[in-house]
């Protein structure tokens, strides 16, 4: 009996000693989106306060699971005309719907450094699967705090009105939204 709880015991603690937190650094990360104006232009925007989160068990991520949040409140296109029009019921209707959340459910190598990150968009209270590019952009080390740090930039494209955002034609307001995430994470 006691064999047997020393191995589970052992296994337990391996388990927990491989999956690893890795937390954003959010003076070195940015999480926003492009949208087309008037089929003529490219309109950015930023989300200044979000979070997010890297588990994962293997030196090269490749198990790694993802979970990003932004406050819909934080919309900063540089324009405050604009960002007040998005926050409203006509696009992303922030007093209801104050978050948009990704959790990936799965990820594959496809090259070195590069991953296909597939997960669940919560976005105005719709749900649904989305896969995104995932790139490694890099290690190392924080020279302050001695613990290991990675860098990544995730890239996609979805359809606005899949999430129920904006009437508007897609002649004012292109259909298609470019999503980029980039950022530096550091373990716990």
């Amino acid at each position: 009996m006691k064999k047997i709880t020393l191995v589970a015991t052992a296994l337990l603690m391996s388990f927990a000693t491989f999956a690893q937190t890795w937390k954003v650094d959010k003076a070195h990360a940015k999480v926003g989106f492009t949208v087309t104006h008037l089929l003529m232009s490219e309109v950015d925007g930023n989300f200044k306060a979000f979070d997010a989160t890297i588990t994962s068990s293997k030196e090269d991520f490749s198990d790694a699971v993802f979970e990003v949040s932004a406050d819909i409140n934080s919309i900063d296109t540089d324009n405050e005309m604009r960002d007040n029009d998005l926050k409203s019921e006509k696009h992303f209707d922030a007093a209801k719907f104050p978050k948009f959340t990704f959790k990936s459910t799965s990820i594959s190598k496809v090259a070195d450094k590069k991953y296909k990150l597939t997960g669940d968009l919560t976005l105005k209270g719709v749900t649904k699967p989305i896969t995104l590019d995932l790139a490694l952009t890099g290690t190392g080390m924080n020279g302050r705090t001695k613990k290991p740090k990675a860098g990544f930039k995730i890239t996609g494209v979805i359809k606005r009105t899949d999430f129920g955002v904006g009437s508007m034609p897609a002649a004012v307001v292109g259909e298609d939204v470019e999503l980029r995430a980039v950022g530096e994470f550091e373990q716990m």
